[in-house]
């Protein structure tokens, strides 16, 4: 008669679990293959899933084959304990998977890939950062389940599951900056003052809101790099939301021309750029004189797009084009710094003119020709003489 209880038995009972494992799930991935063929893709995000599902299932039946089969008995205690922890370990990663499977399912009801997003980008965000709650909570749930398993460790383990204990865990770590981070990216995500995908100028940089987590912010810059931000530097430090109502802006370019510009002619042309491009969403499309001084005329060139984006390509285009106009069909506009050349008079004036001389210190009259003698002449220089020699040269006969 076969013996089960041996080391013998144990290897053939967990050949045994393993494979009324894989029967089990090869009939539940049938199943579930049948009702996901009434909606195409369920069965492709189910992945996660299924794969944790297996683990766990495998972890339960080799523990029921081995507790039962298991020769030694001093060893059972033990291998229960590693079965109960691997299980409870592995029931929180399944759990996260499921939890993060239905919010994953909300989030694809609302796409931010359409032109009126915002609705839906003040979702994403508060799905994510609920998502990301909801995963460290499990975590620690599981480890203080996991606690409660340990010889020693129970106290422990019951001080974390119990809600006054966790209380006082949090709030003892509110005074760090971690979790102030923490609670900045709350405060953000359901305060509505960022949210993916916002246009933003942050630090300095123009860029979108690419990602919200619990502790920071990252911003994808223009030119495609990554600004990393702690959460609290948007809920401490001032900062541009460009989509927070709407995704329409303003934008203003501006030409610093001659006084010889014509409005009229400009504004004109004005209109043609714009109604021509896609990227006009035909509000606004202006010409305004703003400022006049310094020997140049500004002017304003004030339009209109549906985005940020749009808003840029549409300035770069109606700055190009004004300008290609400026030089060919209006040259008389284009900057010019003008100089008055102011000569001497006394410098153009003859020899002998009528005109009365220019009157000086040094000219004028007798006097002043002697002051220009006295200030103007040769100074005599006195040359040394020795002491012994004679006060005068030896006259000739």
């Amino acid at each position: 008669m076969f013996e089960w209880i041996s080391w013998l038995g144990l290897a053939v009972a967990v050949l045994i679990a393993l494979v009324a494992v894989v029967i089990a799930v090869g009939i539940i991935s049938l199943i579930v293959r049948g009702i996901a063929r009434l909606r195409p893709g369920v069965y492709k995000t189910l992945g996660p899933i299924r794969q944790r599902f297996r683990v766990l299932l495998a972890l339960l039946a080799i523990w029921v084959a081995v507790s039962i089969t298991l020769p030694v008995e001093e060893f059972r205690k033990l291998v229960n304990g590693v079965f109960l922890v691997l299980v409870i370990a592995a029931s929180g990663w399944l759990l996260i998977a499921i939890v993060n499977l239905l919010l994953n399912r909300t989030l694809n009801r609302y796409p931010i890939d359409v032109p009126d997003n915002r609705a839906a980008r003040r979702i994403r965000t508060q799905v994510l950062l609920i998502r990301r709650v909801l995963a460290a909570v499990i975590v620690i749930v599981t480890i203080g389940a996991i606690l409660l398993t340990l010889p020693g460790a129970q106290a422990l383990g019951a001080s974390v599951l119990a809600s006054a204990g966790l209380v006082s865990v949090v709030a003892g770590i509110a005074a760090q900056s971690a979790l102030a981070n923490v609670f900045a990216g709350m405060q953000l995500a359901f305060s509505d003052a960022i949210r993916v995908d916002d246009v933003v100028i942050a630090d300095g940089e123009w860029g979108r809101i690419e990602e919200i987590t619990l502790t920071y912010i990252v911003v994808s810059i223009w030119d495609q790099r990554r600004l990393v931000l702690p959460s609290t530097y948007f809920t401490t430090t001032p900062f541009q939301n460009w989509t927070r109502n709407a995704t329409e802006l303003l934008g203003e370019i501006n030409f610093d021309l001659d006084w010889r510009v014509n409005i009229d002619q400009m504004r004109a042309h004005l209109k043609k750029i714009v109604a021509e491009s896609d990227l006009w969403d035909g509000r606004t499309a202006n010409i305004q004189v703003v400022d006049a001084t310094g020997g140049f005329v500004r002017v304003r060139v004030l339009i209109s797009a549906a985005d940020s984006g749009a808003q840029w390509d549409l300035r770069t285009h109606v700055r190009e084009e004004m300008v290609t106009w400026l030089q060919s069909k209006n040259p008389a506009a284009l900057p010019r710094t003008r100089v008055l050349m102011v000569e001497n008079e006394a410098r153009g004036r003859t020899k002998g003119s009528a005109e009365p001389q220019e009157r000086g210190l040094f000219s004028g009259s007798a006097e002043a020709e002697a002051r220009r003698q006295e200030f103007t002449g040769a100074i005599p220089v006195q040359e040394n003489v020795p002491e012994n020699a004679p006060n005068s040269a030896p006259e000739k006969d």
